[in-house]
């Protein structure tokens, strides 16, 4: 272990903010992590849990211990007639274990392709697309528990996965996540809700297909963080009640949305963010992407005060409009590298 002083997290986000970090270890083993979580004790340093960096909103200054996860390896577990069962590093990059399942014909994550960051992220807010959940696949994850001071394995019914959460951001400082355990199909169960999914699959209804097809959508739709820096879809997709989105269907028809569970609505956060005016419109240097209003850019060294700035005039105007209020997706963090919650 390789504890480093001052180090710049520019490349470690999505986003590109400059960010300087008082102390900062990758880490490659659990007893890596182990020594880091003793040195921030004995520094008495709050603890930042680096993984892919494209869901997070960091300072200029962030005085803490970041821990950068990178533990790797794909280790198979159980196989039947039915599944595979499969223990994953959460150093792995989630794209390439997705089309590593694919190759290896472990099938249902293949909706969630080209989703960017790490997969020890990605039960952290059950990460999602085109109909699928992560979380429909994962059997456990395994952590460290800061405050049992032990590692543990925890089942997927107990992470209480739903819509973009966990039990992971419930309590974000007490569970470092080292592995994840999935259990994939054999025979691929296509899910092809969404009408431009299944119109791009046409008749060739093959999971191979089908994860070409969502990679193809989603860069034509979303720009490469190499190009445009981005956290991907900044904002959650609003859910309101049935009676709420009849009222708003009154004066909006044409407005995109899913029936969700116990008669409530999801409604399409971009297509909210483009109906306000800020699709392809920049305050500073950060703006909502040209061709995806749902997708906020840091178009040039842009500050995070910038960044508030512009996502909180954006939800602004969407309340305004449509009297929703728009949740964001990226977790906020302070100089002392603890989470904040999100202020209009």
């Amino acid at each position: 272990m390789n504890i480093l002083k001052k180090v710049q997290l520019k490349p470690f986000n999505t986003l590109s903010l400059d960010a300087i970090a008082e102390f900062y270890v990758k880490i490659q083993s659990e007893q890596d992590l182990l020594d880091a979580l003793q040195f921030a004790q004995q520094q008495q340093l709050n603890v930042l849990i680096l993984s892919g960096g494209s869901n997070m909103l960091l300072p200029e200054h962030i005085h803490a211990l970041v821990i950068h996860m990178d533990i790797q390896g794909i280790e198979a577990l159980a196989e039947d007639g039915q599944s595979v069962t499969w223990r994953v590093g959460a150093g792995e990059v989630w794209h390439d274990f997705v089309l590593y399942s694919t190759a290896h014909q472990a099938y249902g994550l293949q909706n969630l392709a080209l989703i960017p960051g790490l997969v020890g992220a990605s039960p952290v807010q059950n990460i999602g697309a085109y109909g699928v959940e992560a979380g429909e696949f994962i059997q456990s994850v395994e952590v460290y528990d800061r405050v049992l001071e032990k590692f543990s394995s925890i089942s997927a019914q107990d992470c209480a996965f739903s819509y973009r959460h966990s039990i992971f951001k419930d309590d974000p400082n007490r569970y470092v996540i080292c592995h994840v355990t999935f259990k994939l199909l054999k025979k691929a169960q296509l899910k092809l809700n969404y009408g431009d999914l299944k119109q791009a699959v046409g008749q060739d209804e093959t999971a191979e297909n089908l994860q070409n097809q969502v990679i193809k959508i989603r860069q034509s739709k979303l720009p490469d963080p190499k190009e445009f820096a981005n956290v991907g879809s900044f904002f959650k997709n609003p859910v309101i009640s049935q009676t709420d989105f009849i009222e708003l269907s009154k004066s909006h028809e044409n407005m995109p949305h899913y029936p969700q569970p116990h008669d409530q609505v999801k409604i399409a956060a971009g297509w909210l963010i483009d109906q306000a005016g800020w699709k392809g419109k920049t305050l500073g240097n950060v703006g909502m992407f040209h061709k995806q209003a749902l997708v906020l850019v840091n178009y040039a060294d842009a500050k995070l005060e910038d960044v508030k700035a512009t996502y909180r005039a954006v939800q602004d105007d969407v309340y305004e409009k449509f009297n929703i209020n728009l949740e964001p997706e990226p977790v906020l963090f302070d100089y002392s590298g603890l989470i904040q919650p999100h202020k209009r």
